[in-house]
């Protein structure tokens, strides 16, 4: 008998923001928004560069994707005002979340993206230090983002195209989540 497939935890809107508003490391805090108010994946996230970015249109360029899946998803201004500010510490002329090295002074000359674990670990501590019971890792970003779009009335197949799914049957997986809740 296979393994019965869980089905992933979901953040409420107000968990999301409450994680965001208690992660102390400014870095973490704009990566960890960026991921969710884009859907990504955390790999996604870590290596957006400044040329993803299209403001004029209100699009990121998602381009290291699974699978090599190139996609277009919506930018918020509030997440490209985010990443601005946090782009002025920085001024890496390619990467928007360079590794800033001890003592974060080689965010400027950086040729790597921040470490997936200091993502991932902020996370972690932030999750814990707020009480919160459910099983959260980065990932459950990405599927708060999805139901939140569902609950918001998006069509499932546009949902689809943002999350990068080449098949619908993924995708459902948040349409069945939001039926359970």
């Amino acid at each position: 008998m296979p393994p019965e497939k869980k089905l992933p935890d979901v953040l409420t809107v107000e968990e999301v923001r409450r994680i965001i508003a208690a992660t102390r490391s400014e870095p973490c805090r704009v990566c960890l928004w960026t991921i969710y108010s884009l859907g990504l994946r955390l790999s996604e996230g870590v290596s957006l560069e400044v040329g993803d970015l299209h403001a004029a249109r209100a699009l990121v360029h998602v381009h290291r994707g699974k699978g090599s899946v190139d996609r277009y998803v919506p930018l918020p201004g509030s997440t490209l005002e985010g990443l601005r500010r946090y782009w002025a510490t920085h001024r890496n002329p390619c990467l928007l979340f360079p590794a800033l090295g001890r003592g974060r002074k080689d965010g400027r000359t950086a040729t790597d993206p921040m470490p997936r674990a200091t993502i991932q670990g902020a996370l972690c501590r932030v999750v814990k230090e707020l009480g919160i019971k459910k099983r959260v890792s980065v990932h459950t970003l990405r599927h708060s983002y999805a139901t939140h779009l569902l609950e918001a009335g998006l069509n499932l197949r546009l949902i689809q195209k943002y999350l990068g799914h080449k098949s619908l049957q993924t995708t459902t997986i948040y349409y069945a989540q939001r039926a359970v809740m």
